[in-house]
């Protein structure tokens, strides 16, 4: 469908910035300066995400090694990553905590990747004892060399990563393992899945990943494009939820929380660190009360902890922010009345 994220840290290679020259009265940048991560960097100055290496599959068929067997599998993953964010929330949508455990590592990494430290959010590994999740991925492949990125989902019984994709990890979630109860949502209907699996793609390439291609650019043109797609694509999204409470109607479905974790992200750190500033989701009247009302399901909010997002975008990106200082805001109150449940039938206001 699409190439799938590979989350936003893991091995950063520092390289010496190169600076610009000016001439002729005007400013002529003739070189870029130092990538966040180079060797995902094309000679244009664009950002091309590595593929995630991990793609095993949990199946309840029986078709795999893998059985959707309670407490076999565990989940590493950053509160700081979009992309890890998602897998939490779809574990909770289908209430799946007490069959698979989760780990969170710290959200402020150095050359040796992800740690897992004791600290306010996260803790040490209790699984395995790793000091660093290089350990899960040379321990799964020793060959491995791409970036150690977040989330993984490990299987406890062979001692090995499953897959460290969060699209596959979302979907086995939904439909692989026993949900924790009834009434949990389907979050992949089939009924939906063409437009979903469009949308879901529209979302990821210009939103999603548009964002960092925005804020790893290391050319003018490349940000330039980047930045405009992601706002195109929100005055789009804007447009659509309008007259409609969620993507797809009156229930939310995988997609919607896609675009919830980058949303949620958005005015605390893509707007500035990432140089996404035409406007902030404040601006948006309908994006803004959709955003609000996606924080304000049951305990979603417990999924987001803004210290770990900040401190990890404005410390570990080095290359976009040399000082790492952390900015004290933007105030925002999630908690506000959203005002979105008119849309849905027989709706309040």
């Amino acid at each position: 469908m699409f190439r799938a994220a590979c989350n936003l840290v893991g091995r950063p290679t520092r390289v010496a910035p190169v600076a610009c020259r000016t001439g002729g009265g005007a400013h002529t940048p003739v070189m870029a300066t130092g990538a966040q991560f180079p060797e995902e960097n094309s000679g244009e100055g664009e950002f091309e995400r590595q593929e995630d290496a991990f793609r095993d599959w949990v199946r309840a068929d029986g078709s795999t090694p893998y059985p959707p067997a309670a407490g076999r599998y565990h989940l590493y993953v950053s509160l700081a990553c979009p992309w890890a964010h998602r897998t939490l929330i779809v574990r909770h949508l289908k209430r799946l905590e007490s069959a698979i455990g989760a780990t969170v590592v710290d959200p402020v990494r150095d050359e040796r990747g992800w740690a897992f430290r004791d600290g306010p959010g996260h803790s040490r590994d209790p699984v395995n004892g790793f000091s660093f999740l290089s350990e899960a991925y040379r321990a799964s492949d020793p060959r491995f060399r791409g970036r150690w990125t977040v989330p993984v989902l490990w299987d406890k019984q062979t001692q090995r990563i499953v897959n460290n994709s969060e699209d596959d990890v979302c979907r086995m979630f939904n439909s692989e393992f026993p949900a924790g109860g009834r009434d949990t949502p389907d979050l992949f209907p089939a009924a939906l899945a063409q437009p979903q699996a469009e949308l879901s793609a529209l979302i990821y390439e210009q939103v999603n990943n548009g964002v960092y291609r925005a804020g790893f650019a290391t050319t003018q043109a490349a940000y330039e494009a980047g930045a405009r797609q992601v706002f195109a694509t929100l005055d789009l999204l804007e447009a659509r939820l309008a007259d409609r409470r969620f993507l797809f109607g009156d229930h939310m479905v995988e997609t919607d929380w896609r675009l919830f974790c980058t949303l949620v992200r958005f005015d605390s750190v893509y707007h500035g660190h990432f140089k996404c500033n035409v406007r902030r989701i404040v601006d948006y009247p309908n994006l803004q009360g959709y955003l609000r009302d996606l924080y304000q399901t049951p305990r979603i909010a417990d999924t987001v902890n803004f210290d770990h997002i900040k401190r990890h975008y404005y410390i570990t990106h080095p290359e976009i922010n040399p000082t790492q200082i952390v900015p004290v805001g933007p105030a925002l109150d999630l908690s506000l009345p959203h005002g979105r449940a008119r849309l849905s039938a027989g709706g309040e206001s």
